[in-house]
């Protein structure tokens, strides 16, 4: 999560044309007395307005998997998957990747997020900073960018010259693109290799797109992070089995989804798990296919870490 430096606002033209002309900016005039409605009123109608966004991802789907097959594909070489966003978008992109080292054991560097204006914009507003292609581009070298990696621009507007830039410059060097935008015919979508438009309609307070639109944006996040993981054999079946046990907590989830894998007893699971180092995945092969933790471990770096492919192996 980084940003080089910050760049000074400045005017664009025409902007406010533009925003007139995106759906995510539409102003609701039904709702013009939103702030006069009783409390329960109001979270009535948000929860109602919040149901219309599984079916917005619904409509892209087939899109979202033809990104997440050509993301895995790019990892499974040794690419990362990088996100690059701004504001709301950009803070979405460092949660998700910060959540897969403990989820799916990822290597440091492997998921990136990238938010314009570096650490201190995931908790404030760093002044022009959404406004730079410049700070994208100077952020992707930092990263040493290759072939491999893939960039995922996310802006619910579709135009945030931070993202636009970012998937602009990564194409140029080759790298897969993604674009992420919450409004049709993005220039964000049309620069990327896979567009990715989730429609999620006007905001309940005009422009706040941190509701349905982020909620848009966290939903496809998840898919792209979840799916490619289980496509690069981080589960086995529903189990989180490359789970990093970095707490008590994770710790019991660990000796739980060794259960669920095996059957085995739990002093059994005790014994694999720290003949195994704490690492579930190697303690399930020790147990479904009788072998050492030793075996398991090079049955798994021969199957690059799939748990299925090591336990034909095993069987022979």
């Amino acid at each position: 999560m980084t940003s080089t430096s910050r760049t000074p606002r400045h005017p664009h033209p025409g902007l406010r044309d533009q925003l007139e002309t995106l759906t995510t900016e539409a102003f609701r005039p039904e709702l013009a007395e939103i702030d006069r409605m009783p409390t329960l009123e109001i979270a009535r109608l948000m929860n109602g307005e919040d149901t219309a966004v599984p079916a917005a991802v619904a409509a892209r789907l087939p899109e979202i998997a033809a990104a997440v097959d050509a993301v895995a594909a790019r990892m499974s070489r040794g690419g990362r998957l990088v996100y690059a966003g701004a504001g709301t978008a950009g803070r979405l992109g460092v949660l998700d990747a910060s959540e897969c080292p403990p989820t799916f054991n990822t290597a440091p560097g492997q998921v990136v997020g990238l938010i314009a204006g570096g650490p201190e914009a995931v908790v404030t507003s760093v002044e022009g900073a959404e406004d730079s292609p410049e700070l994208a581009r100077a952020d992707l070298d930092a990263l040493a960018l290759t072939a491999d990696d893939t960039v995922v621009g996310v802006s619910a507007s579709g135009r945030t010259p931070y993202a636009v830039g970012a998937v602009r410059y990564a194409r140029s060097l080759g790298a897969l693109t993604v674009g992420l935008a919450c409004n049709s015919g993005s220039e964000l979508a049309a620069a990327a290799d896979h567009g990715i438009e989730v429609v999620v309609g006007p905001e309940l307070i005009t422009g706040s797109t941190r509701l349905k639109s982020g909620t848009a944006q966290k939903l496809v996040l998840n898919m792209l992070s979840t799916i490619t993981m289980i496509r690069l054999g981080k589960t086995y079946g529903n189990l989180m089995v490359d789970v990093r046990a970095s707490n008590e907590k994770l710790r019991a989830r660990s000796r739980r989804i060794v259960a669920l894998a095996t059957g085995a007893a739990d002093d059994d699971i005790e014994r694999a798990l720290d003949a195994a180092d704490g690492e579930v995945k190697h303690a399930i092969l020790a147990l479904l296919a009788d072998v050492d933790a030793a075996t398991a471990a090079r049955l798994l770096e021969d199957s690059r870490g799939r748990l299925r492919s090591a336990l034909a192996a095993a069987h022979g």
